[in-house]
């Protein structure tokens, strides 16, 4: 399977029809050989001969497509009629994606996929032949551009990812994290958000950050103070941004470069500033926690030197300047992101002191991974073609798009919560892809005729369909964390969304003030983008109760509101934010003069 997409992202990928097939019949016949229909106690496959039809079914389906393609390009769609064969193999088709889809990531997208499908039957005179028509014999449903996105470029970067876990990236981030931030209050934990960002960056998956990161940075964290349920959610928290911090995002960021028909490279440039005002916010939460609770750093003679670190290993850096440079030279992402890959390996082998383990085993470690990695997100896309398919169908999207837009009462506050509230919702029980293209096909359409940037409207989305790994009941990186800090996951929760509380504030700052997406002029992006960073640090300062000394009541109640005057636009709010700023500072500088004179005396 990688090797194929290999070659189609350096030759050029086939028809869509024909390559988003082959990339499901990849997928399909990987997940039925890896997800068994059940176990023995031993762990040993139950009942060999059910996949095994399955298998086969998946080829009929995908083979079906291949050798009827010019009857199917040559027909005219919803006019022509559908033959026996043809309708026997879109409701097996469904039903496979429906099955595959659950193995991999749950219930919770086959169900809502099932819904909108029950709803085209009973709902709507829609006839049976043009649902199928359009779920399976065209670029509309299965087959559509979700699809097409896991195929062109989520599986590349992927791989990318694992060649660079392969060539001691992982080590890289978390020496370079630990050489930068170790030694100050609350190291550990500051070296948990560095480390994150890094192989975030890389890795796209908030559970897969925290298993990666976390057995090495939360003990860091326990050792030195911190309790379990902080560490928890410092790490699930900082491992969840992963998939809004460019240069490589989630792969819902490629999705929505797709939908918005512009380069992956345009988004990363949107999702800068709001990516670095949600770290800013969690490192300034780490800090504050920090110095109110008296943790301190880990010493100096058990952490990394910053230059011994790039010395060593900052060679292996080169293939993340690779794949930026060509994005900014205009080369498509998915080949820069190939050439990266390709490069990971031999950057690796050019030191000793990275050469070790380096080999032809891993190579085929990292196109394993690449591959295994690339099935819940190549499923998820499918199945959420049926949602999407449907829903262009019916023009349900239309009628959800009134829905909200008459619940709102034309508000756009009230509006841009129920997108918020949905959005978490969604995101309780699927992975953030299809939570965010559902979130396109039936909340976004709403905000954008109420004003609101077709980009920011497009963030504001993708923003709470990630923020909901952190946001219990269903909290995926919270789970995953909690399991390895041992401790309770409501209370890891809790702490998660108070570390990460500028990450639900940021999607509203972006709709308000489309500046802090980089849109407009720079002496319009600067002001914004130094009010929005000071209201952010000040907002954990106020919720961690610390600022140069530990906050009085009023003095968190002033700096949450300081905070909010910062971040909501305008020059008057920025005004009465410094100045409620100011009397916080001086009664804290005349507080802590006070102390220190009491000290010496």
């Amino acid at each position: 399977m990688s090797l194929y997409h290999m070659w189609a992202t350096a030759m050029a990928p086939p028809e869509a029809l024909i390559f988003r097939g082959s990339h499901l019949l990849f997928a399909l016949l990987l997940v039925y050989l890896l997800y068994p229909v059940a176990v023995r106690p031993d762990g040993q496959r139950r009942w060999w001969g059910i996949d095994a039809l399955l298998i086969l079914a998946s080829m009929a389906v995908v083979g079906h497509i291949f050798i009827t393609y010019q009857q199917i390009t040559n027909r005219i769609i919803y006019i022509d009629d559908l033959t026996l064969t043809d309708q026997m193999m879109a409701v097996l088709a469904v039903l496979l994606v429906l099955d595959a889809t659950r193995r991999v990531i749950g219930w919770a997208l086959p169900i809502t996929a099932m819904l909108f499908l029950a709803y085209a039957l009973f709902g709507t005179d829609i006839k049976l032949q043009v649902l199928l028509e359009q779920l399976y014999l065209s670029t509309e449903g299965i087959f559509g551009s979700t699809l097409g996105v896991s195929a062109t470029y989520v599986i590349v970067f992927v791989m990318f990812g694992n060649f660079m876990e392969k060539s001691g990236t992982g080590k890289l981030f978390m020496d370079f994290a630990l050489a930068i931030t170790g030694h100050t209050a609350g190291g550990p934990g500051k070296v948990a958000v560095v480390s994150s960002s890094l192989f975030g960056t890389i890795s796209g998956s908030a559970v897969a950050n925290v298993m990666v990161d976390g057995p090495m940075t939360i003990p860091l964290m326990k050792r030195t103070g911190f309790k379990p349920a902080f560490a928890a959610g410092v790490e699930s928290t900082a491992s969840t941004g992963g998939q809004i911090m460019p240069p490589i995002m989630g792969a819902a960021a490629f999705v929505m470069a797709e939908y918005l028909a512009v380069s992956y490279f345009q988004v990363t440039l949107w999702a800068w500033i709001p990516a670095l005002l949600f770290y800013v916010a969690v490192f300034a939460a780490v800090h504050f926690h920090a110095k109110r609770v008296g943790l301190m750093g880990l010493p100096r003679a058990e952490l990394p030197r910053l230059a011994t670190v790039i010395a060593e290993r900052g060679h292996l850096f080169i293939p993340i300047l690779i794949v930026l440079g060509g994005m900014s030279l205009s080369f498509s992402a998915p080949l820069c992101a190939l050439v990266g890959a390709l490069s990971c390996l031999p950057v690796a082998l050019l030191r000793k002191t990275t050469r070790e383990g380096i080999g032809w085993r891993t190579v085929i470690d990292a196109l394993q991974g690449g591959a295994k990695d690339a099935l819940a997100v190549a499923m998820a896309c499918a199945c959420a073609g049926l949602v999407i398919g449907t829903i262009s169908l019916t023009g349900l999207g239309i009628t959800f798009t009134q829905l909200v837009i008459a619940l709102a009462q034309n508000s756009l506050l009230l509006a841009l919560v129920l997108t918020a509230m949905a959005g978490i919702v969604l995101g309780m029980g699927m992975p953030t892809t299809p939570a965010y293209i559902v979130m396109v096909s039936l909340l976004v359409p709403a905000l954008v005729k109420l004003g609101v940037a077709t980009p920011a409207a497009h963030m504001f989305a993708l923003y709470f369909a990630v923020l909901s790994a952190i946001t219990p009941p269903v909290a995926l990186a919270v789970f995953a964390a909690a399991g390895l800090a041992k401790a309770g996951m409501w209370e890891s929760g809790w702490q998660a969304m108070r570390i990460g509380a500028a990450g639900f504030i940021v999607p509203f700052m972006f709709v308000y003030e489309p500046a802090l997406l980089m849109i407009g002029s720079w002496n319009e992006v600067l002001p914004v983008v130094l009010s929005a960073t000071l209201g952010c640090i000040l907002l954990a300062a106020g919720l961690f109760g610390y600022l140069l000394r530990e906050c009085s009541a009023w003095q968190r109640a002033a700096l949450i509101a300081t905070a909010l005057l910062l971040i909501k636009p305008g020059w008057a709010t920025d005004l009465a934010g410094l100045a409620l700023l100011a009397l916080v500072l001086g009664t804290q500088w005349l507080q802590r003069s006070r102390e220190l004179q009491i000290n010496r005396t």
